[in-house]
């Protein structure tokens, strides 16, 4: 932690007296209006940016913005800079800013969303996936252009120092010229844990560069994560939480840390190492253009044709260590590699993607932008096998995929009206020849009572390949090869609206999955002792299935926020039921509610909000989690429970001085009740009350 303090100081001193160059604002060369599509009106939460708000000088300095690339094209999307104080005191939860997910108490631990619809397809490499929380993607990575060099550093601290969690992100951005810039991104999780054998200590850090020219465009970022985390396979008895004086037999009742749990020295580790490049040689011509007041006129490039090429590589390595012999026998049913501690799998892929676009806007006839492409993607998964089947007598083995295909877009992006963005791609050889996808989304913006109404929609059918790791795994306690599975069919439509000046958006969808691919609960019931004092235990166990049939999901989420002078009221409910709660389970409802008080003090120099929010989703049969392959999987329907149904509150105050935000944080302030809705997923509890402290600095002079 230390090492990664100096790091960053250093490179904020040499930032600081980084001579720069004049540099105009750029706004005008990007390839996408400000408004842009819905894709990026969120971050990678899914939670809503408030891209309404004012830039005020003292918090962002003139000329300062940011934006994000496409993974497969390069496009370009602006993003507003974050230093909004709003919420600030929710960014720092492995829940979400708003309690959509199910995680294990923990910082940083693994997490899955309850609400379906904001739930990620599973990657190549599904094991990083539950860590969305802190894992970047390329397509996650920001780019900012910059007068002077801009540095954040926020720091988040809860509890004490033997149980408490820690976690600092840095970000540095710097311009060499108007047009080429560079800078990092570090981001490092502690979590020592309130129960035992729970830590989590997780590093992803990027380094980033750009160049924007008028011909020629370029983006690079090289991305690595260490993720560890200790299993201890939830609590022993449930009853700890839900009945602390019943276990504790008229003694003291246990502190979080001294109750029991099911596993102890196993690890989980993930590494990965991931670059990208995109870039593009745009043909065109250089024509006048005249500024809205008539007398300014400027000569800029417009391009006609692009040429463009991603490279996209991963290395991701994954470890499970386990050094106890006799609770392998006694929680697992396999044990397939015998005494080894340790079995390892491994993955690598490069893919390049090279297309031809016609650009949207070169002449009046041009009212949409074209492009054709074509991908072409190598992976190689390594695997644990066993000689003749024996345990101990362990191999390396690769598996090869190879993957061409084709595809196409059509987008509209520049105008203040409709905009719209339709993609579609089938893989023609390899693998997952015959998977294909089709996806749209699209915008209608137009005044009505003085107000900007908003419609979006987007919708999308894709026909699947399950991902190798449904396929084929190998490991300590999980083993499968399924060679019969059928492509997923998924088929979504969703719509929203959205009106600022009411603080509204209304958003509904339905989605019909055909062949839906999930990890079930295979525990084997074994039963000991006799007559009356016989009792059945479960040693467990994993498996891959697919439901033939088709399941439904629907969901619509309300979101409406009030205000009366200096106090305030955000809502959000979201109601979502599916046609197989059996395979499918998800609450019914699930709510945020923050009400507080807003206002200013010494002349508005400090900005204050404190009051306190709700989260809450009903009663529901939650994941389980499954601690060998660090995945989310059903419940064992003999021993299933719903949870749920518990109100999880935090008081707070945030404070927002030029360049300063802080926040203070009673968390879990009704610890203590809810039974069974003590638990996020089965066995595993909610944190206890706990305070938390953050602070953020922008530094840019």
């Amino acid at each position: 932690m230390k090492k990664i303090l100096l790091v960053a100081l250093s490179l904020l001193l040499c930032g600081s007296i980084y001579a720069q160059t004049n540099i105009s604002n750029q706004y005008s060369q990007f390839g996408t209006s400000a408004s842009g599509l819905d894709a990026n009106r969120y971050d990678r939460n899914g939670n809503p940016i408030d891209t309404t708000a004012v830039i005020d000088a003292s918090t962002i300095p003139i000329g300062l913005f940011s934006w994000t690339v496409d993974d497969r094209l390069g496009t370009i999307t602006q993003v507003p800079v974050d230093t909004l104080q709003h919420n600030f005191q929710n960014t720092n939860d492995t829940g979400g800013p708003t309690g959509h997910y199910t995680y294990l108490g923990n910082l940083g631990a693994p997490r899955i969303s309850h609400v379906f619809f904001e739930r990620r397809e599973a990657s190549q490499f599904f094991f990083t996936d539950p860590y969305d929380f802190t894992v970047r993607r390329s397509q996650d990575v920001i780019y900012t252009n910059t007068k002077s060099p801009f540095t954040n550093l926020t720091y988040y601290k809860q509890g004490d120092g033997r149980y408490g969690e820690e976690r600092f992100k840095a970000y540095f951005a710097v311009n060499a010229t108007k047009r080429l810039g560079f800078g990092f991104d570090i981001d490092y999780t502690y979590g020592r844990g309130k129960y035992q054998n729970q830590s989590t200590a997780l590093f992803n850090g990027n380094l980033f560069a750009y160049y924007r020219g008028d011909k020629y465009d370029m983006h690079f970022n090289f991305i690595n994560e260490n993720l560890k985390v200790a299993e201890n396979g939830g609590i022993t008895d449930d009853r700890y939480i839900t009945d602390p004086i019943g276990m504790a037999e008229g003694g003291r009742t246990y502190n979080t840390y001294d109750m029991p749990v099911n596993l102890s020295d196993v690890w989980n580790n993930n590494t990965g190492y991931h670059a990208f490049l995109t870039h593009r040689y745009n043909l065109g011509f250089y024509r006048d253009v005249t500024e809205e007041n008539d007398t300014i006129t400027k000569t800029v490039f417009v391009p006609v044709t692009s040429f463009i090429h991603t490279l996209k590589v991963d290395i991701n390595r994954r470890k499970y260590i386990s050094y106890d012999t006799n609770q392998n026998q006694e929680y697992f049913e396999h044990n397939y590699l015998g005494n080894d501690s340790t079995d390892i799998t491994k993955h690598f892929s490069i893919k390049n993607t090279v297309g031809i676009s016609l650009r949207e806007g070169f002449n009046k006839w041009a009212k949409a932008g074209l492009t054709a492409f074509m991908s072409f993607e190598h992976r190689r998964f390594t695997l644990t096998d066993t000689l003749d089947g024996t345990a101990g007598r362990r191999i390396l083995t690769d598996h090869k995929e190879n993957i061409l295909s084709v595809g196409g877009q059509l987008i509209k992006e520049q105008g203040k009206t409709f905009h719209y963005n339709v993609l579609g791609e089938v893989a023609l050889i390899g693998e997952d020849a015959g998977q294909f996808s089709i996806e749209g989304r699209g915008d209608l913006n137009f005044r009505l009572f003085n107000d900007t109404v908003r419609l979006e929609a987007n919708a999308y059918i894709k026909n699947l390949n399950p991902v190798f790791y449904y396929r084929h795994f190998h490991s300590k306690h999980y083993w499968w090869d399924n060679e019969d599975l059928s492509k997923i069919m998924r088929t979504r439509i969703e719509g929203q609206l959205s009106i600022d000046r009411w603080r509204t958006r209304l958003k509904a969808g339905v989605e019909n999955i055909t062949n839906y691919t999930y990890l079930d609960n295979a525990s084997v019931g074994y039963t000991t002792g006799e007559g009356e004092t016989a009792t059945t235990s479960y040693k467990n166990n994993v498996a891959v299935r697919q439901h033939s049939g088709s399941i439904q999901v629907f969901s619509a989420s309300l979101r409406q926020d009030f205000k009366l002078g200096i106090l305030h009221l955000d809502n959000e409910v979201t109601y979502q039921t599916s046609s197989n709660q059996d395979i499918l389970p998800l609450p019914k409802l699930t709510l945020y509610h923050n009400l507080y008080l807003k206002f200013g003090l010494a002349k508005k120099v400090l900005s204050i909000e404190m009051g306190a929010d709700i989260r809450y989703f009903t009663e529901y049969y939650a994941p389980d989690y499954a601690p060998a392959i660090g995945q989310f999987y059903l419940q064992n329907p003999e021993t299933r429970y719903k949870v749920g149904g518990y109100p999880l509150v935090n008081g707070y105050i945030n404070l927002h001085l030029k360049r300063t935000r802080i926040f203070v944080q009673m968390y879990n302030l009704v610890q203590g009740t809810g039974g069974n809705g003590y638990f996020l997923a089965p066995h595993y509890p909610l944190n206890p009350r706990i305070l938390k402290l953050g602070l953020s600095w922008n530094f840019f002079d």
